[in-house]
């Protein structure tokens, strides 16, 4: 039987049973849907948290205090003996060669006060080359300048919501801001940053590492982030970190993490994520293939005297099987498409209401939706294909 008559013949089962083909049809559409608009929501939310961490640059490796352990009993309570990070090892890792900019980090929380006006913010005691390594831009003023980091100015600058909370409309240069128990004199206010993983950038302040940890009582920094040159591999300059820091510090007491890792980490992650998801709506799927398979073996039995017929004119069984197997196909394709436009439709519905997700549908979660759809449709046929194929021609004839 030439291919575009099986083609035609198996639409026109198809069309007979409208009902029934449309409700087993849904199930494959739903699935499809289900499948598509989870992958899009997984896919999105995969870029989105990438997005919110590059937009700080990709080429950051941060020196964090301690060594992070991966085996052996953990040593809770036991005093620690790990040296802390100084504004000494931030000055000497700024020598190394490849390294652009190095800034010490401290933060915490404090109350920031200007006319009368109160406000608890996060304070991070910072160094000049903040804005280089975290690819920060100023609104108006300066940024902290450059000096001896042990006796830096009380200097300031505020986030753009603190600013505007502190004195509203009016400039803030050369204003004067009480942080905690010490008083800072505003020289700038930064571009707004938004918000990352729920923490809003805008509404924070700028100090000179050392008065922050004055501020915060405190003996050494949080962590020192280092920015490295455009094209140079973060993992030899890591290399160098560690040399020079056992160096000073006589051992591995501190743990280096270049962004490219905790990307590549994030980014795994997020990718099991999307497939989990997408396993979730492919359990829809396997109930839609069943509704096929459950479809077409009622449609066999309908059809006894008809495939009895085919075979008295001489169709080959195997023209038999094709046949019952191309209307499975024929549901499951018909059903992947109306999923893959419902699925496409409301991922683009959830992109247009939550636009702070960047809701995507990669071209290829379509064509593998689409093929698996039509390969559950065959998978599903297969046992009722055969019946119909095995089924003898005399006793089809006298099935009705």
């Amino acid at each position: 039987m030439p291919f575009i008559d099986a083609v035609t013949l198996a639409f026109r089962a198809v069309i007979a049973q409208r009902l029934r083909s449309f409700l087993t049809l849904l199930g494959i559409a739903i699935g499809i849907a289900a499948v598509i608009l989870l992958t899009s929501i997984g896919e999105g939310l995969r870029r989105y948290v990438l997005g919110e961490f590059t937009q700080f640059g990709t080429n950051v490796i941060g020196v964090h205090p301690g060594k992070v352990k991966t085996g052996g009993a953990a040593s809770v309570g036991l005093p620690s003996s790990a040296k802390p990070l100084s504004l000494e090892d931030a000055e000497a890792l700024r020598r190394l060669p490849n390294v652009i900019a190095v800034t010490p980090s401290v933060f915490g929380n404090a109350e920031a006060s200007a006319g009368g006006r109160v406000r608890r913010v996060t304070v991070y005691g910072v160094g000049p080359e903040m804005l280089t390594v975290f690819k920060g831009r100023m609104s108006t003023g300066l940024f902290l300048p450059v000096e001896d980091a042990n006796a830096a100015r009380a200097l300031v600058v505020l986030g753009p919501k603190l600013k505007h909370e502190l004195f509203g409309a009016q400039s803030a240069l050369g204003a004067r801001v009480r942080l905690g128990g010490l008083q800072f004199r505003v020289i700038g206010v930064l571009e707004s940053k938004g918000q990352f993983l729920g923490m809003d950038l805008d509404d924070t302040a700028f100090i000179p590492a050392a008065r922050a940890i004055e501020l915060f009582n405190r003996s050494s920094l949080n962590e020192i982030d280092v920015a490295v040159a455009e094209g140079v591999s973060s993992a030899s300059v890591a290399a160098a970190i560690k040399r020079m820091m056992i160096a000073r510090h006589g051992r591995e007491d501190f743990t280096i993490i270049t962004q490219e890792e905790m990307l590549t980490s994030l980014s795994s992650i997020l990718d099991v994520l999307t497939m989990a998801a997408g396993a979730l709506g492919g359990i829809s799927l396997f109930v839609g293939g069943v509704g096929i398979a459950t479809m077409m073996t009622i449609t066999v039995s309908e059809r006894t005297s008809e495939i009895g017929l085919l075979v008295a004119l001489g169709a080959r069984r195997r023209t038999i099987l094709g046949l019952f197997l191309s209307e499975a196909v024929a549901l499951a394709a018909l059903g992947g498409l109306i999923g893959l436009i419902a699925g496409i439709g409301l991922a683009q519905l959830i992109r247009l209401f939550v636009p702070v997700l960047p809701v995507h549908t990669p071209l290829m979660f379509v064509l593998v939706a689409e093929v698996l759809a039509m390969a559950i449709g065959l998978l599903a046929g297969v046992l009722p294909a055969r019946q119909a194929m095995q089924l003898n021609p005399v006793d089809a004839l006298r099935g009705e």
